[in-house]
Formats: structure tokens, sequence, C-alpha cells
């Protein structure tokens, strides 16, 4: 309800824009009395695109919706509360009439609305502070603009002075003819009449003749001026197109890359409609989804006789191609099955779209690679084609676009690779460039940007990246043991640094080693970093330093140096080897496969010597909430079910066997510990298939999947940390 509540206070032209969001289609009191209930529901947990299930999910909330609203409304009473009840019942009705057959259509509405209502009060918020809001503010400007433009064409009334040229001009043709209609015969008439008669025609005809000159003249005059008109109407269309096409959709679609690497979702294309891409990493094989949208279907009435869209994947060659209308026909780089859909109207929305639901991309056709670069760094784009007529048929358009660059991949162990060039792609490519010219230099800073924007994106959360962060980032990156920010400011990384070459030591890129913190963090320890418990990109140096200076059991967690998504536990002790000495000691990192057995506050729970989070919170305070809750173990059939707990052997206490002769439950020494490490390693599988649509090996990506299994099986064995590292 916080939102609402805050839009409330909206004043001006952004009051003016939160009430245009609301309408017959989603009344304004619903989002009124229901404030609280809308904003506690997940309309962000959708995709975008329609699938069975989210069609199910969707049509819940839509009965939610309703149930809640007709209760609403039995609670209202009194005679104030009694016309207030019969439109709340209506608009329930009215929901369910209008949403029933498409919910997902309600599901977009909300988020639509309320992406909106956020924006404009972040916009308010700018405004008012005096700070931040200028890029928000520009883009609400070139919006109003726009509108602006629009509001100028629809008063040009150049439609109706054409209608009243037209009904003067037919009336002229009238009075002219009748003029020129020669008189019937008077020699029958007497002399006397037939003089008589023929004066008065003459008179008419004179007066007719000049009404006729008169209105010539001005029929002329409003022939010049509606030319104008026109011509005034047309200049500003123009205009309109270039303001639209060549500025405002090109900065739509960058805005939408940036989308992509975690950016804010921009809303701004609803003033022209907008058009969905691809997923921008596509695996052979594997169901993918799309959604494109007509800007102009609804103005055009092209629902009427609703077109189909066919998708084609075509390479970077063939899409700079395409744009410079080098090529008339679609040539295709690749197959893909459920390519064709018809475009379907929504009335609430007033957009006509075409939704891919069920697309496979079952064979890649790849280009000749050039030195060192790798199957994936290849990008592809999915080109959509169409056709629609207007007038009856009179005027025929042929329209395309092209989605972002896309990254074909045959295997889960090419996705962290593809999603790099996506990311740098993204990131890094210039409004209107020539498909996909990318710098192969950035400045740091430049990239510090991109990875903070990911990394927000996948913890959900406004804790980024702090500027120590960084430091350890770069350090990593450049081999450098500074620890000044000012001395990275105008160092640049190039995308071999970034996912080409190994960093020293090591058999992984540095994407490879931040992509598999974000993928450790996103599965299983989101909620810690989002309280803070986690400092993460600290180094064993830096945290033996830190807890040196603290009391025995502080502890701290950070990122492994070593292993691709690890983290590890350092905590300062006393040497048991060595009366009088503290020693700092790490636990062999954990991965996704411990966490998925026993979760991190679990661990943390069952290590009695860990007292303090650095750095001096007490543990429980922390975690606690997280702590799984302990069953009552119960025999079953004669069996009682075993628990794992983690234990390190050097900070345990043996535990005496209870009396009664009840046996005790073994404590399962879980990886990692300080001591020994699990002895076996875990390698991809190899189950996806490989083959292309024919049956035969795609060579290059065999090879590349089989270059990725080589460098695991020379991978050394997680490090053994002995009881006296530090």
């Amino acid at each position: 309800m916080a939102m609402w509540i805050q839009a409330q206070q909206l004043q001006g032209e952004a009051l003016h824009q939160m009430q245009a969001l609301y309408g017959q289609h989603f009344p304004i009191e619903v989002r009124h009395y229901l404030a609280q209930w809308i904003e506690c529901q997940l309309w962000y947990g959708f995709s975008g695109v329609g699938n069975p299930v989210e069609e199910a999910k969707a049509k819940r909330l839509l009965d939610n919706l309703v149930s809640e609203l007709q209760r609403k409304a039995q609670l209202q009473g009194g005679e104030d509360g009694f016309l207030l009840k019969i439109k709340l019942g209506h608009y329930a009705n009215q929901l369910k009439s209008t949403y029933d057959r498409c919910p997902l259509e309600l599901v977009r509405c909300i988020k639509h609305i309320l992406h909106s209502e956020q924006r404009l009060v972040q916009e308010a918020t700018n405004a008012s502070s005096g700070g931040g809001g200028q890029a928000m503010d520009s883009l609400s400007q070139r919006h109003q603009q726009i509108n602006q433009s629009f509001e100028e064409l629809r008063l040009a009334h150049t439609e109706n002075e054409l209608r009243k040229l037209q009904h003067s001009q037919e009336y002229f043709i009238i009075q002219y003819q009748e003029n020129m209609r020669h008189p019937g015969s008077l020699s029958t008439l007497p002399p006397a009449e037939r003089t008589q008669r023929e004066t008065a025609l003459q008179s008419k005809r004179t007066t007719v003749e000049t009404w006729l000159t008169r209105e010539a003249s001005t029929l002329q005059k409003y022939r010049l001026d509606l030319s104008e008109q026109h011509q005034k109407t047309l200049t500003l269309l123009r205009k309109q197109q270039t303001l639209i096409l060549d500025e405002e959709l090109i900065q739509w679609k960058r805005r939408q890359q940036l989308a992509g690497n975690g950016g804010p979702h921009e809303g701004g294309l609803d003033h022209l409609h907008h058009r969905e891409a691809a997923p921008q990493v596509l695996k052979t094989q594997t169901k993918f989804a799309a959604t494109v949208r007509l800007l102009v279907g609804g103005k055009l009435n092209v629902h009427m006789n609703p077109p189909q869209v066919k998708a084609v994947i075509v390479s970077e060659q063939q899409a700079k191609a395409l744009l410079k209308n080098e090529s008339t026909h679609s040539e295709s780089s690749g197959e893909i099955h459920n390519n064709n859909c018809v475009m379907e109207y929504h009335q609430a929305t007033g957009t006509l779209s075409a939704h891919f639901r069920n697309m496979s991309l079952k064979r890649i056709k790849r280009s000749d690679r050039r030195g060192a670069e790798s199957v994936t760094e290849e990008k592809f784009t999915v080109l959509f084609e169409s056709q629609f007529s207007v007038g009856g048929n009179e005027l025929v358009f042929h329209v395309k676009t092209l989605s972002l660059p896309v990254v074909v991949i045959v295997h889960g162990s090419q996705d962290n690779n593809a999603t790099a060039t996506v990311l740098w792609d993204n990131a890094f490519a210039e409004p209107g460039r020539v498909p996909f010219i990318v710098p192969d230099k950035v400045m740091w800073p430049q990239l510090c940007e991109a990875l903070d924007m990911k990394y927000k994106a996948e913890m959900h959360s406004v804790r980024g990246l702090s500027e120590d962060n960084m430091v350890f980032l770069a350090q990593k990156a450049f081999t450098s043991s500074s620890n000044n920010p000012e001395d990275f400011r105008n160092v640049s990384i190039s995308w071999a640094q970034f996912n080409r070459e190994s960093l020293p030591g090591r058999n992984f890129t540095f994407w490879q080693w931040f992509d598999g913190v974000v993928e450790l963090m996103k599965k299983h320890l989101k909620p810690h970093w989002n309280d803070g418990a986690i400092l993460g990109f600290v180094n064993k140096q830096q945290a033996q330093d830190m807890l040196l200076s603290k009391p025995n059991g502080t502890f701290l967690l950070r990122f492994s140096d070593s292993e691709i998504g690890g983290i590890t536990i350092a905590w300062v002790a006393e040497n048991p080897n060595k009366q009088g000495e503290r020693l700092v000691w790490n636990l062999l990192p954990y991965t996704t496969k411990d966490f998925s057995i026993r979760s991190l506050a679990d661990r943390i729970s069952d290590l009695n010597h860990l007292l303090f989070l650095y750095p001096d919170r007490p543990k429980d305070e922390v975690f606690a909430k997280y702590y799984t809750l302990p069953s009552v173990t119960k025999a079953v059939d004669g069996y009682v079910k075993p628990q794992i707990k983690q234990v390190v052997p050097e900070f345990t206490t043996p535990k005496s066997e209870p009396s009664g002769g009840t046996p005790s439950f073994m404590d399962q020494t879980a990886s990692p510990s300080v001591s020994h490490p699990s002895s076996f390693g875990v390698y991809p599988s190899m189950s996806d298939t490989m083959l292309d649509a024919e049956g035969d090996f795609d060579l290059e990506d065999t090879m590349d999947v089989a270059r990725h299994v080589e460098e695991l099986l020379r991978r050394p064995m997680a490090n053994q940390w002995s009881s006296q590292q530090s």
C-alpha cells in the first residue's frame, strides 16, 4: 500500500499521468480500495509470454481479485456505503467479463500500472530532492514532446476542412451545370410574356454567374489554404516520425539492452506500444518464447484482418545485409520450429501482438570464426517479418524487425560464456550501431557499472557492489595489489581479459569466476547478502588481518579465490598445537552442491566454535531466522531417519553414547572441513544432445564442450586446507 499512498501525493502533470493509467480496463476505485492486496501480489513473477502454467496462475489472480472486490463490497454498510457497494460489485463483474478469457492481459495491465506509478513517484522524489533525476526528467520531457506533437496533429482539423471543401465544390458544380442548361422553348408563348421571361432568365443568369465567379475564387483560396495546412501536417508528421523511429525507438532498444543486464525495465514505449525481444541465450532443442507488437495495429484497424508473423534466425552478416537493403529475401542460419504466429488484438490495452509460445531452435549454421573467437562469441538475431494491408488492400506494407543479438549454445556448459557475450554486448553497444559492432576494450568503471547492474538484478536488491568490492574485482582482473580505487579510474579492460584469457594461476576467466559467484548467491545465499551477512569480496590476507583484531570465534564469509562458485568461512581461534597462538582458519569452500544438502544458516548453526559474525554480531541474531526447525525423530517400520550435521573434527568434542542402549546418530562430516575434504569432482552431464536436426554431430560445438570438460579434468582438486593454514 506504500506505493499507492505515495502516488496520491503526486501533483500537476504527474497526477494527470497517473490518473490516465486508469479507465474501464482497470478502474481507479479498484486500485484504491484494494491497494494493499494489489501491492502484495507477485505480478512480476510472469515471464511476459503465455503458457498453460502462467495462464492458470493469472486466472487464479483474476479470481482472487474478483473475490476481494466482492468481499470489500459486502463490507460496505449504512446509507453512505450503499452506492459504493453497488459500484464495487459492478467492477467485480466488469473485470471478470473483460479478462476471464485473457487473464494474462490483466497481469500485463497491472504490471504496467504499478511500474508507471513507481516511475512517476521516483521522478517526483528526484525532483523534490534536486538530484539523481536528470535522466528520468529527460526521458519524461521526450515523452511530453511526443504527446504534444500528437495533440497538434489532432488539432489540425484537416479532415473537417477537406470535407467542407468537398461539399462546397459539389454545390458549385450543381449551380454551374444548372446555369449552363439551355432555356426551354419560349416560341409558343405570346410575345409580351416571352420577352418578360427572357429578361428574368437573363437577370438570373447574370446573378448566378457573378456568384459562380466569386465562389470559384473562394474555392481556390480554400484549396490553397488546405494545401498549406496539409503541408504543415506532413512536416509535423515527418518530425514525429524522426523523433519516434530515428531517436526514441532506437534509444528504447538501447534501454531494452540494458534491461537485459538488469537495468530498469523501460516503460516509455507504451506511448508507442512496444515489441519484446527473444531470450538472448538460445539452446538448441529447447523451447523459447517471444512477443512482437505492431505499433500501428490498433490505429489502422489491422486487427480486422490480423496478419501473420514469421520468425527466422539470421547471422550477424545477414543482419547487416538486411539493414542495408542488400538482401530482399530472408536467408536463414538455422531452423526454428513453430515459427509462424497470427497476431491477436487485445481490446483492453489496444495492442496487436503475436505471442510465439513454443518456438524451438532445431539446427544452427555457424559462420567461419575469426582468430581466437569461440562459438559462444558468435552472435545471431531473430528476424520477425510480416505484411498487412489498409484501405481494402489498396496499400500493402511489408514490415520487419530484429531482436537483440542472441548467442546459440548446444550444451549447458556453454551458458556462462554465452552470457558473457550477451552482457558485454548489452552494456557497451552504441545506439543505432551496425549489427553487432561492440568495442573490444572499455574503461574499467564502465565494466563496474555493468557488473553492479547485473549483480543487483540477480539479487533483487538495492545493495549492489561497493567501492571496496570493485577494488577487489580490479585486483583480480589486473593482478594488482593496489587498494586505491583511483588507480583503476583510467584503466581499460579488454574482452580478452574479461572472458578469453584465464586468470594467472587459474584455469578460468575473470567472468567465469564472477558468474560463479552470482549463480551461487542467486540460488542459495540471496537473503544473506541482502541482510549484509556476507562480505564476499575479501581475499585471504584481508580476512586474516580483519579477524586477528577480533575475539576468538569471530568469523566472516568470503568468496573462494580458487574455485568457481565457492564460498568459505574464515574464523579466528586458538592454535590447539601451540598455546597462546591465534590463527585464522578457512573451511574448504562450499558450493551449490553443498547447499542443496544443507543450508548455510544450518551449517553455521552446527559449528559451535563460530560465535560472532564480523565485526561483532552474535551469529544467532543474524542467522537464527533461517535455521531449520528441529524435527522429532520417530521410528517408521523399525527404521530411524538419520540427520545430517556438519562438524569440523579439530573443533569438535566427541559425544558420549547415550545411556539406555539407544544408538546415537553419527554426525556426518559434511564437505567441506579443514582436515579432509571430499576427494571427488563433479563434471558436467553430457546427456544434452549435440546432434543437429539430421542426427549428425555439430563438430564445432562438440569440440567446444570437449574443451570445457578437458579443462575441468585438468583442474586441480579443491585446496585441502591444512589445520595450520590461515
